[in-house]
């Protein structure tokens, strides 16, 4: 005896929804199509379509580029325009894994009070390994797309003409679809993330950074960098780029300077956003109007022409040049800042900078021996391991390994030559790359695909002033004598590649503050 359905279970990320998908669920309603063993498939007359969205936490990415809201939303839309019967249920994005079908079933029921059984729903699905699943399960499974031989387009495909800019995707999307996509540019949005190339497909600029540590570290120095750029601050409209997890931004939220102003964070990693929206949650932040988005700056406009009173961009710039096009990205980046400061507003930054005379040799004097030294191949090691085999090596060793991963995952220079066991001829700007990074073993390939000193202060002042804005007398470069101290010359120093003579550390980091004119 066939068995009564009450609930068709359709779980899919529901960027868009086709014309062929509706008309496939209105004929699974009715009775007129069989399951995978060629039983038919009868449908109580209440029976519903349970939408289960999966990746519904999970947006601004190639995988997810919707967030889970306007998906739900669109899917109730087509659902009343076509009489369907519906229930949607967000579930959370969650890492691969055998139980993904018990985790909706268990969302579903939290979400809808739907406790789907395999004697009451029958599973709408095309892929084939959560297909898989729920047989497993006990489900009866309705194939979808698969089920037509002349092979319908599925909704991936035509979420990827929507990115490509193909016209097609308007007719195999459900007309409501296309208006709902018209209505709020949902088109241009898609587009946009699938051609930003500095982001991954995860909504991050690199896959080896372990944020866990990045944002304690982060966190740990917001005193000290909101002590560096808070006097510059002019109150409005504030927004910190590169906001990680909110630190600066929670140091700004308790000045009273800044009581009527609204504080907005900005960064490109969906997982640093997603964090620094928990903690707002949390009740971290003492002033009411402080507000987060995960955007690329680089690639469109955030704010308005002329509406921003404050920029802060701290630990920022350099890895803008990173990921991207160097010293291009940076132009693209302070043209984009001036167009949405106010006339009399600020852009504040605090950066490494590269040295003078970048080009010129050294001599970089090393604990350990690195003449002869072969360096390991950590591809394939997780993060701790990599951490493990970085950390037991001595400085000159580190180097070796460093002229080996930096250029390979930055693009950038460092052409070492051995001139004494412990002692490597390069230039000074590859020196203070290296010295500048060799302590972060715990992210060490995040690092290694970071460059420090691509520009130096003529170049900025060169920069800045090209696009429009005027230089501040506080501005300028400047050494950072802690880190001479703590990091910079323990187990070297710098001397000079033809005299020998011991050189004095060149300048570290750069504070500028810029305005555009009124």
């Amino acid at each position: 005896m066939s068995l009564v359905v009450r609930h068709v279970l359709f779980p899919g990320r529901h960027h868009l929804v086709t014309s062929f998908q509706t008309r496939y669920l209105r004929s699974l309603l009715a009775g007129e199509l069989v399951d995978s063993a060629g039983v038919p498939v009868v449908c109580a007359v209440d029976a519903d379509v349970v939408w289960a969205v999966t990746s519904a936490t999970h947006s601004g990415t190639r995988r997810n580029p919707l967030p889970g809201h306007r998906r739900e939303a669109m899917v109730e839309r087509v659902s009343a325009v076509e009489g369907l019967a519906s229930l949607v249920a967000p579930v959370a994005d969650v890492p691969a894994s055998p139980r993904f079908a018990r985790t909706v079933l268990a969302s579903v029921e939290l979400s809808t009070g739907v406790a789907a059984t395999p004697e009451d729903t029958v599973l709408a699905c095309s892929t084939p390994g959560v297909a898989a699943m729920y047989a497993e399960l006990g489900f009866r499974v309705v194939a979808v797309e698969d089920g037509d031989p002349a092979g319908p387009a599925r909704p991936w495909d035509v979420l990827e003409m929507v990115a490509a800019g193909d016209g097609r995707w308007r007719e195999l999307a459900h007309p409501e679809v296309v208006r709902f996509y018209d209505r709020y540019g949902l088109a241009a949005q898609v587009a946009l993330i699938h051609a930003d190339p500095t982001v991954s497909t995860e909504g991050d600029l690199t896959s080896t950074r372990d944020y866990r540590s990045y944002t304690a570290a982060f966190d740990d120095a917001s005193d000290r960098k909101w002590e560096l750029v808070s006097a510059f601050v002019e109150p409005g409209r504030v927004v910190d780029l590169g906001c990680a997890a909110g630190g600066l931004l929670e140091r700004a939220a308790r000045d009273p300077r800044l009581a009527e102003s609204d504080l907005y964070g900005v960064d490109v990693s969906r997982h640093l956003v997603a964090e620094a929206e928990h903690r707002r949650a949390q009740g971290v932040f003492a002033h009411p109007n402080v507000f987060f988005a995960q955007r690329n700056l680089l690639r469109s406009a955030v704010f308005p022409v002329a509406s921003v009173s404050t920029t802060l961009t701290v630990a920022l710039t350099h890895e803008i040049a990173s990921y991207g096009a160097g010293r291009a990205d940076l132009e693209r980046l302070a043209e984009r800042i001036f167009e949405h400061t106010a006339p009399g507003g600020v852009w504040v930054c605090s950066d490494v900078l590269g040295p003078r005379e970048g080009d010129r040799l050294v001599h970089l004097v090393l604990d350990g021996v690195g003449a002869g030294v072969a360096p390991r191949d950590l591809a394939g090691l997780d993060g701790g391991d990599v951490a493990a085999v970085v950390g037991a090596m001595s400085p000159a060793e580190r180097l070796v390994q460093f002229a080996q991963d930096f250029p390979a995952l930055s693009g950038g220079r460092c052409d070492v030559r051995w001139v004494g066991p412990g002692v490597a001829e390069l230039t000074l700007r590859a020196a203070m790359e290296f010295l500048t990074t060799r302590d972060y073993v715990d992210s060490w390939l995040s690092e290694c695909h970071e460059r420090f000193c691509d520009m130096t202060w003529p170049d900025w002042v060169e920069l800045l002033e090209g696009v429009g804005f005027g230089v501040e007398p506080v501005s300028g470069a400047w050494r950072n004598e802690w880190l001479v101290e703590n990091r910079l010359s323990v187990g070297a120093s710098v001397r000079d590649a033809v005299t020998g003579a011991e050189l004095a550390w060149p300048q570290t980091h750069v504070t500028f503050v810029v305005r555009r004119p009124r």
